[in-house]
């Protein structure tokens, strides 16, 4: 039976030894393989998420939950695997919490801040009593609207939503989803800097983190950045390793049934396992043998489901 991991240890390490931990979107089977993949090849901790709409295309979220717990057997996965909603509005928090996810970011970015720190703590309540961890967002990522980005987050919320209880901070500091337009500023690191400041203890997180130069990445990391999103990426090694498997013909090879799907979805799929394991190489993550060596993970903490 598959275990999920709440991450807050994970993350708390993450933060206070300066290091990230990968957040990866997965899109369907091949998505959800490759990625367990690249973290048992690696491994390192995982946390594995799905956005709203890729929980509609997959089937809900009791599938996406069901996929993941069922391939992590199937595949004697035996690093800590985070299962996390990724940008859910409220009623997808609750019955992710319901399902028992171990881990649900509450996107209320868009409510008037009273009002997304009201429902935020609501969902705090409902998912701390089950030992699942909260992630919230504060200032708005950008949605490839402008070489500013969204809008920055404020120290005084960072500190009200800390205060409020929430588990990991997501922040706008400039970031984008999605591919970054020509012109873009970057990322705001003196407001990184006051937040990381003023919330010490807590794990921040970096949406948008596809497409930013390696070397802003690795300073957001040494300024508290303990978790990066990543789907857009990916996306772009799937999508490059299955047009070369097309363009070079290989689709049409009736003898060998190139055309099979189980060997045209193969180079898109091992190209996501690539890349991840190429960014967690520069993300400083270790492996789960050496953390288990320092106590980091506390194995008789997780939930069975």
């Amino acid at each position: 039976m598959a275990y999920f991991d709440n991450g807050n240890e994970i993350f708390k390490q993450a933060r206070r030894n300066h290091y990230a931990v990968g957040a990866y979107n997965t899109n369907n089977l091949e998505w959800t393989k490759a990625l367990l993949q690249g973290a048992e090849e690696t491994r390192t901790p995982l946390l594995i998420q799905v956005s709203t709409g890729a929980a509609k295309y997959m089937g809900g979220y009791k599938l996406v939950k069901d996929l993941v717990s069922d391939m992590m057997d199937s595949m004697n996965i035996s690093v800590p695997v985070i299962l996390n909603l990724d940008h859910g509005d409220y009623d997808s928090a609750v019955e992710c919490i319901k399902l028992g996810y171990s881990s649900v970011m509450f996107d209320g970015h868009k409510l008037p801040t009273e009002e997304n720190l009201a429902k935020t703590k609501e969902i705090i309540k409902m998912a701390h009593e089950r030992g699942i961890s909260v992630e919230a967002e504060i200032g708005k990522i950008g949605e490839n609207q402008g070489a500013e980005g969204g809008e920055l987050a404020s120290v005084e919320d960072a500190k009200t939503f800390v205060a409020a209880g929430v588990d990991k901070l997501a922040c706008g500091i400039g970031n984008i989803h999605g591919v970054y337009p020509a012109g873009w500023t970057g990322l705001n690191f003196q407001r990184l800097q006051e937040i990381a400041e003023a919330v010490p203890e807590t794990p921040l997180v970096l949406h948008g983190g596809s497409g930013i130069p390696r070397e802003q990445v690795e300073k957001a990391i040494s300024l508290g950045i303990a978790k990066i999103n990543i789907n857009t990426e990916f996306q772009l090694a799937f999508q490059g390793a299955t047009r070369k498997y097309i363009e070079a013909g290989s689709d049409q090879d009736k003898d060998h049934k190139g055309y099979d799907p189980r060997k045209l979805l193969l180079p898109g799929t091992e190209a996501i396992t690539d890349a991840m394991k190429e960014m967690i190489s520069w993300m400083g993550t270790p492996s789960i043998d050496n953390q288990v060596k320092s106590a980091a993970f506390d194995r008789s903490s997780l939930n069975e489901e």
